[in-house]
């Protein structure tokens, strides 16, 4: 495999900020066949139910499936999965669970109230989510720390039903999938994929039960579908292609440094990833060890794309330069490769997830560390934050007046009421008034 080139940047060029708004330009736009096509199938479900995903299902995955009840999985079946797990593996999805419901304990939001003097209560309660449905990409595809990702800061929270649905292309599942839904507490699996999928869990179907509220990734289909029912149901987010960006004062070795980058490279084409480092040496010494190491990679393909396309290697005068770059960026993963992460973290603004120091390695927060890998992707880490037990909760605003307080809010209602003309408000307030 020949050497490749990757973009080279330094922030000290005049054009500095056109050349990184064209490195981080990405064209995500809707197909419009795409979208009309799920529009066709989110209205057949709606309309049709189980005969309509029954239908798609066959077509798509190549099934032969005749009631929607065939769709749905056993728990003995999530539990033979679990079972059947040869020990090692059993042990890395426990070690990675544990790890996750431990992180997540620590997010749960509690209700609160406060008295005011005149004895008028105040407060908020948190209630979890009825029922939320989770989506899990199957074929070729096997993410069992999806599932975890996603399942168990749900369960924490106390959701009262997980629904989990996966394609099983020709009837086939992924047994490490299904362990893992068996170990986070799933309540229901149906073997049922792509946009109608997304439909059956949004409206409901003679078999699949509504829900409140859709997490999970999966193909263009699913992502579109998902966006076309929000409003509907609640969703998490809608993800770009991942990224990854390295800060690296010129003390870690560069072959770890490369293979980091590779890491998130090798997603798909689209993937981002980035390196920002003082030391220019440093930046042609990671560019000979992706060299080097790029042809030992199983996805050397993809990961070569990957970086000859919207990869770079920034140069920056000192690392307070770098941290504006980040929160420009506003990155995915974030990696502080240096000698004081703590001292650089206190500047970052915008980031999914931050890495801190030589030893962290983005990997251990796709599977084990403990937060979650569902992070905001394509900038949005500038408003939008990683998915959680929060993101399951939901919270009601608690008011109860006492006679006092009813007296002393009401005249104050009454006058804003009556400046905007609504005076059924004044006078529902002002019957209230002693």
């Amino acid at each position: 495999m020949s050497d490749i080139n990757i973009t080279r940047l330094d922030a000290s060029s005049a054009d500095f900020d056109r050349q990184l708004q064209n490195l981080l330009a990405f064209d995500d736009a809707d197909d419009l066949e795409i979208h009309q096509r799920v529009l066709a199938i989110i209205a057949d479900v709606r309309n049709n139910g189980d005969k309509a995903v029954i239908e798609y299902t066959n077509r798509f995955d190549h099934r032969t499936v005749t009631r929607a009840s065939e769709l749905e999985l056993s728990p003995e079946i999530l539990e033979s999965a679990w079972n059947g797990l040869p020990a090692e593996q059993a042990q890395a999805l426990q070690t990675a669970a544990d790890r996750i419901r431990a992180y997540a304990e620590h997010q749960k939001m509690e209700s609160w109230q406060y008295t005011e003097a005149d004895g008028t209560v105040l407060g908020q309660k948190i209630t979890p989510l009825d029922r939320v449905g989770l989506y899990v990409p199957g074929g070729k595809a096997a993410y069992p720390s999806s599932v975890l990702m996603n399942a168990i800061p749900a369960k924490v929270a106390g959701v009262g039903e997980l629904i989990m649905v996966v394609p099983a292309p020709g009837g086939e599942t992924n047994q490490l999938v299904l362990a893992a839904a068996y170990l986070a507490g799933v309540d229901r699996v149906f073997t049922l994929g792509g946009a109608q999928a997304v439909a059956a869990l949004a409206y409901g179907t003679e078999t699949i039960p509504a829900v409140a509220k859709i997490v999970g990734p999966g193909n263009i289909y699913v992502a579109t579908a998902k966006k076309l029912v929000f409003g509907q149901v609640g969703i998490d987010m809608i993800a770009g292609p991942s990224e990854i960006l390295i800060i690296c004062d010129g003390k870690t070795h560069p072959d770890w440094i490369a293979m980091d980058l590779f890491s998130q490279a090798e997603h798909d084409e689209n993937a981002q990833a980035i390196l920002i480092s003082t030391d220019a040496a440093y930046l042609d010494a990671v560019e000979q060890s992706i060299n080097k190491l790029l042809p030992t990679m199983e996805r050397a393909e993809i990961i070569k794309t990957s970086l000859t396309t919207r990869g770079a290697l920034i140069k920056v005068g000192d690392l307070n330069t770098a941290v504006d770059v980040v929160n420009i960026i506003a990155p995915e993963h974030l990696e502080l490769s240096v000698e004081d992460p703590e001292a650089l973290c206190k500047n970052i603004r915008h980031a999914g997830a931050i890495f801190m120091g030589r030893y962290t390695a983005e990997a251990l927060g796709d599977y084990c560390a403990g937060p979650n890998h569902v992070l905001p992707t394509s900038s949005t880490a500038r408003f939008s934050s990683p998915l959680g037990v929060y993101d399951f909760q939901k919270r009601s605003s608690l008011i109860n007046c006492s006679a006092a307080g009813a007296d002393t809010l009401g005249k104050t209602a009454s006058i804003l009421a009556r400046g905007e003309s609504l005076t059924a408000h004044a006078q529902s307030a002002e019957f209230r008034i002693k």
